[in-house]
């Protein structure tokens, strides 16, 4: 017992400052937050109020008479030292002053505030004019004796809304405290924020009654940047620099305070717009502006992120960014370490470049381990100072480059590995700490790894979690929204519902260009529409190979091979083929080099080359069954039973009937074996058309092994499930 009232006095202590600096609240809002507190204060505090407002005029003097003063009062909250003594002895002080007509004027505010509550809750209406509370007539430092301007009958008409904040302006207090709260929100917890169009309205207000505000134009822009609104986001901050130019006499202007540091951050802000918005220019033109004012300040700090941005700006652009990149740590390790002034932001910003090495040192082809090494050396200090944010970006990048490499049981074991991280951060205002782009990039490599192995039960909960953690409106929710409709298109082209997945690329293609135009290219591949696949795979390989997109390059050169099969010029696909596996291996790109040998093994086995084309498999299979997707599974060890009969005897590429003579029956044997297997692989996605194929080669191979009623089966299956497709069947040996 003793602990729960100690836990409830402590989360009734940590409300009084909110409740104090805060905005000013409805008697609903008021006693629903401190029930959920502390439900037997929010009692006495009804008890209070009632017999109070149902009283007369002395029960509230009672009241101011019988409270602890904060000079005498040593063994309360309201010692004179509390923050509760401090707010209380400004109350009493005030109320000290008043008139008797002051008094009872407050006493008639009270009765109405009390009043006006419950006969909202009893007519089911906002409230009776006569009831409604002049927020100035509860205003204890008020000296005016006058009557308070009364309410519009406009604004008795609008009705008013729980998450409302106010009826008229804040104190300065009360807004500062509003914008503060918010931005935080907005930066840790996007969902425990109010909503964009709330909020709006809310700075709206705000805006109304003090239009020079400039940190209410700050999160205006913040707010815009929610719903991608160029235009609006662009305007708030540009009025944001010309309030801060307004109110300039009131900050320094070099300082590390004031409007200059102000300034310098806020062309800072313009550029990242801009850069998010493709504006190149106009983001090169706003970073130079506050590289010039970081530079005339001696800021070495805002100097530091200008320089991060610059390397990320060429980076967009296409442009080798390395030398950018390596300048920044090199810089950042020098204030940081060569002048021992050991700066938070300095060393968050050597850390981020470092990343950002390591980043491209993925792209250009470096080895695992020299990257792994890199980030583990970064961990270290991550670790030691609790750079929580930064821990997280280094296990989410961990992730993606163990996917990269095709290693999914390593990215898995470290997507695992950041969901069930206990944050270092400071936990204020009850926000959530799996709302970062990290945990969005986890999460979606872990749906795309369950999807990969066709647990789709799974992969639609871990959607259905980004979807409540990031709504659509969220600046992450386009990770999710691009990874859902990638899941969607594999899974119906694995499926055989082409017709299903073209209209997914549209909204692909909204998303991230690139992959909407390979998408498209796959869906006219298979329905045959060959000169509209091998025009728009020409032109995807000319932009990836200029944009230095490796793992793009090599699935268009798979892609582009595959056509040269349809018209069975297995030879031209070979160099092809060739290229693709040599940049793959040049890249480190385990899977992609294992699904390049498949297609080599596959050309082979066409060639009439079956025993080569079986050694390549056996290399590249143990890859493909460790790390790979159940498709490549399935499809290696397909392939692989069709080389298997093409080395015992069979000739199934002039005519799908086996030949009795010079038939090696253990060879076989083996065959129908890894058929089962593929069976088993292709099961799990609903690959129909697959199964057709194993069906029918099952059903030939049983024949040859004199098991007639197996063979009956396989026949049985295959045809059924030809009739259920009520598409041609390809012939088994032309594709992979």
């Amino acid at each position: 017992m003793s602990f729960r009232l100690l836990h409830e006095r402590r989360r009734l202590n940590k409300l009084i400052l909110p409740l104090q600096q805060g905005p000013d609240l409805t008697l609903g809002q008021f006693l629903k937050t401190v029930e959920e507190c502390c439900p037997q204060t929010a009692y006495a505090v009804k008890r209070r109020l009632r017999e109070m407002a149902d009283g007369e005029l002395r029960d509230m003097e009672y009241f101011f008479s019988i409270l602890p003063t904060p000079f005498t009062a040593f063994d309360t909250e309201a010692y004179k030292t509390s923050v509760v003594g401090l707010f209380m002895r400004h109350m009493l002080l005030a109320y000290n002053k008043l008139s008797f007509s002051q008094v009872y004027k407050l006493y008639k505010s009270l009765q109405q505030y009390y009043h006006s509550h419950y006969a909202k809750r009893t007519d089911g209406q906002v409230g009776l004019p006569a009831l409604i509370a002049d927020d100035s007539d509860m205003d204890l430092t008020s000296t005016e004796d006058t009557v308070g301007d009364r309410i519009d009958k406009e604004e008795l008409d609008t009705p008013l809304h729980e998450s409302e904040l106010s009826k008229g302006p804040l104190s300065q207090k009360q807004a500062e405290y509003f914008l503060a709260r918010q931005a935080y929100l907005l930066k840790n917890d996007e969902n425990k924020a109010l909503k964009p169009a709330a909020l709006q309205e809310e700075l709206n207000n705000m805006l109304k009654f003090n239009p020079d505000f400039a940190e209410a134009h700050y999160l205006n822009y913040l707010n815009s940047m929610r719903v991608q609104d160029i235009f609006l986001s662009a305007h708030s901050l540009l009025h944001y620099f010309d309030r801060l130019i307004l109110s300039g006499n009131e900050g320094k202007s070099n300082g590390d305070e004031g409007y200059g540091r102000s300034l310098r951050y806020a062309a800072l802000n313009l550029a990242s717009l801009h850069c998010r918005f493709g504006h190149y220019q106009q983001a090169d033109l706003a970073l130079q502006e506050a590289i010039r004012i970081a530079q005339e300040s001696n800021d070495h700090v805002c100097l530091q992120h200008c320089l991060s941005w610059l390397y990320t700006l060429e980076q967009m652009k296409g442009s080798d960014s390395a030398v950018l990149t390596e300048d920044s740590v090199k810089m950042a390790a020098h204030f940081c370490f060569h002048f021992c002034i050991i700066h938070q932001l300095t060393r968050y910003l050597a850390s981020l470049g470092i990343q950002s090495l390591v980043q491209q040192g993925a792209t250009q082809g470096k080895t695992a381990h020299k990257l792994m090494d890199a980030l583990k050396d970064t961990d270290i200090l991550h670790w030691k100072h609790s750079l929580s944010e930064l821990i997280e970006i280094s296990l989410a990048q961990t992730t993606s480059i163990w996917r990269m490499y095709g290693k999914s049981t390593m990215a898995l074991q470290q997507a695992q590995l950041l969901l069930n991280m206990s944050s270092l951060e400071p936990v204020n205002f009850g926000v959530q700490q799996n709302n970062t782009e990290a945990f969005t990039v986890a999460l979606c490599h872990l749906a795309e790894l369950h999807a990969e192995q066709g647990l789709y039960s799974a992969v639609s909960e871990i959607l259905q979690h980004l979807k409540e953690q990031f709504p659509p409106h969220t600046q992450h929710a386009k990770l999710w929204m691009l990874c859902d409709l990638k899941i969607q298109f594999e899974r119906h082209m694995n499926e055989g519902k082409y017709y299903l997945a073209e209209p997914l690329i549209t909204a692909m293609s909204a998303l991230n260009k690139t992959e909407g135009l390979y998408r498209k290219a796959q869906v006219l591949k298979a329905l045959n529409r060959t000169t509209e696949a091998y025009s728009i795979l020409q032109r995807l390989q000319v932009h990836c190979e200029k944009a230095k997109c490796t793992e793009i390059v090599i699935r268009v050169m798979l892609s582009t091979a595959e056509l040269h099969w349809e018209s069975s010029g297995f030879f031209t696909a070979l160099p092809l083929l060739l290229q693709a596996l040599a940049l793959a291996r040049q890249h480190h790109l385990q899977c992609l080099a294992s699904e390049a040998m498949l297609h080599l093994a596959f050309t082979q086995l066409m060639l009439g080359v079956p025993k080569q084309a079986l050694s390549v498999l056996h290399e590249a299979i143990e890859p493909i069954l460790a790390h790979g997707s159940v498709m490549d599974k399935g499809r290696a060890l397909l392939l692989t039973a069709r080389c298997q009969i093409a080395v015992a005897g069979f000739s199934l590429f002039i005519h799908p009937v086996v030949s009795f003579l010079s038939v090696d029956l253990n060879v076989v044997v083996l065959a129908v074996d890894t058929l089962n297997e593929a069976a088993a692989y292709f099961c799990k996605l609903n690959c129909k058309e697959r199964l057709r194929d194993i069906h029918y080669l099952q059903a030939q191979l049983h024949h040859a092994l004199g098991q007639t009623s197996k063979r009956n089966k396989s026949a049985m299956l295959f045809r059924l499930l030809d009739q259920e497709l009520q598409s041609p069947a390809p012939p088994v040996y032309m594709r992979l």
